[in-house]
């Protein structure tokens, strides 16, 4: 159900009536600028016919305009914080206009609606009677690159997205995850990599699969399969094995790392022919050998 109107111009005219009851102009000029504000409601509540968000804009210009003839005209917003959403966003955001009094701006929803932007992760709104307000956000930092349904979304570290992909200099090192639900575990994966930075520098992009687990795309094509559990514990025997065998430099194609007790190794298509070749001239050999 829509509210009513008049349940907003109560309050509102409540707050006027307090206000320009203790302010300069005194309670005659206040009262007269009352029964205005009334006036003015009335008349048009009576054509808008129940239109209530119409009535609504109409309720709170009415009061600014009150509010600014008593000396209340916003005339200074200091904003502290932001980076990547502009002044000029965080104005409309929070609703600011050259228009706007103090009296009636309702911080606690000024904040919400700024905080509903994605680039904002916090935000605090102080007014400081009878002309200024203080906005101060802090912004939520780029993490990750997220590549899903074929779009690339920088998204931050609660997986929230927060831009499309651009080659913004800032962009162009982050780890990138791939896959739905991808965003929800990017923290997981990114700081299971950063403990084993050798590792991490090989790898291109890290795939959720059925949002259970992750495999890692490697840059020389191999993919290494992890475990739903344990996920620290098999890049520190992924990074032995290298360090060891050489596995990452070899030709394969698939490291399986799911098994808890065994890694399964795949040969690259070119290297499994090799090797079919090879078992195939061993064989011939063999038969034409001496009897």
């Amino acid at each position: 159900m829509e509210p009513r109107p008049t349940s907003r111009l109560s309050l509102l005219l409540r707050r006027l009536t307090v206000r320009l009851g203790s302010s300069r102009l005194g309670r005659r000029s206040a009262s007269l600028l009352t029964i205005a504000v009334v006036g003015g409601f009335s008349a048009y509540g009576i054509m808008l016919g129940g239109h209530a968000e119409t009535a609504k804009g109409i309720v709170i210009d009415v009061a600014d305009a009150a509010g600014n003839v008593a000396g209340f005209k916003v005339k200074e917003v200091n904003i502290s914080g932001h980076n990547h959403v502009t002044p000029a966003e965080i104005l409309e955001t929070a609703g600011i206009k050259s228009s706007t009094s103090i009296l009636f701006l309702n911080a606690d929803e000024m904040r919400a609606r700024l905080e509903a932007l994605p680039w904002i992760q916090s935000a605090s709104v102080r007014k400081f009677y009878p002309d200024r307000i203080d906005i101060a956000v802090a912004e939520r930092q780029a993490f990750a690159l997220w590549q899903v349904n074929g779009e690339l979304k920088v998204i931050a570290r609660d997986g929230i997205p927060i831009a499309p992909y651009s080659d913004d200099p800032r962009y162009v090192q982050l780890p990138i995850v791939v896959g739905e639900g991808a965003q929800k575990k990017v923290g997981e994966v990114v700081d299971a990599l950063a403990r084993v930075p050798a590792l991490r520098d090989q790898v291109r992009a890290a795939i959720r699969v059925a949002e259970r687990r992750w495999t890692l795309k490697m840059r020389n094509g191999i993919d290494v399969r992890l475990p739903e559990e344990g996920l620290d514990e098999a890049l520190v025997a992924l990074m032995d094995l290298d360090r060891e065998k050489k596995l990452l430099s070899r030709d394969v194609s698939i490291v399986d790392l799911r098994l808890p007790d065994r890694v399964v190794v795949r040969l690259s298509d070119a290297a499994a022919d090799a090797r079919a070749q090879m078992l195939k001239a061993r064989a011939k050999a063999k038969k034409g050998g001496p009897a």
